[in-house]
Formats: C-alpha cells, sequence, structure tokens
C-alpha cells in the first residue's frame, strides 16, 4: 500500500469520532460513521472509532473539532453533520435533500 507522500499526491482526510465505551455508543458511533461513508465515499480517506470514557462523544477532522457533545449539547443530527463535513471536504458538492433540511 503506497501513502500520499510516496505518489505526491495530497492525502484525504481522516475523520474520527471518538464515544464513549462507559455509555455503550459504540452503535451510535458506527452508524454516523455509515453514514458518512455512504454520502463521502471518496472523498474521505479513513474513519475511525476511537473509544474513549466519561461521556465523551466527538467528530473531528483533520483534528479540527466538528461535533463535542458537552459544546454543542447533545449528538449530532445527521443533515448538520453532513454538511459540516461536506464544507470542509467537497464544498462544491449537493447533497440533495440534506441540503434543504
Amino acid at each position: 500500500m503506497t501513502d500520499a507522500a510516496d505518489t505526491g499526491s495530497v492525502a484525504a482526510p481522516r475523520l474520527v469520532i471518538t464515544y464513549c465505551t462507559q455509555c455503550r455508543w459504540l452503535l451510535r458511533a458506527a452508524w454516523v460513521a455509515q453514514e458518512l461513508l455512504t454520502t463521502f465515499t471518496t472523498d474521505l480517506g479513513e474513519v475511525a472509532l476511537r473509544p474513549g470514557v466519561g461521556g465523551v462523544f466527538t467528530v473531528a477532522l483533520d483534528d479540527e473539532l466538528l461535533w463535542d457533545r458537552a459544546r454543542d449539547g447533545g449528538f449530532p443530527e445527521i443533515p448538520p453533520l453532513k454538511r459540516l463535513v461536506r464544507d470542509r471536504v467537497a464544498p462544491a458538492r449537493s447533497l440533495g435533500h440534506t441540503d434543504s433540511v
């Protein structure tokens, strides 16, 4: 497997969902990951699930925090989260009905 440094191309973004294992939020994190991977099939280089503790649920793209359950008041709704990701990885892309929600 080659990485971006080998080919001279820019690496695709890495999205990390950190979820609380104590709260058993793995399924929620996996569902969010599936939604984003389905929408951004070639725009994301990787989606990682990172276990955490203490009620954490965050979504970060290349170390930029997009969503934090504590900061933003709960879990992200998928349409706004998709818009946040789209605005960073494929700003010209239409999200269809998700843009109108």
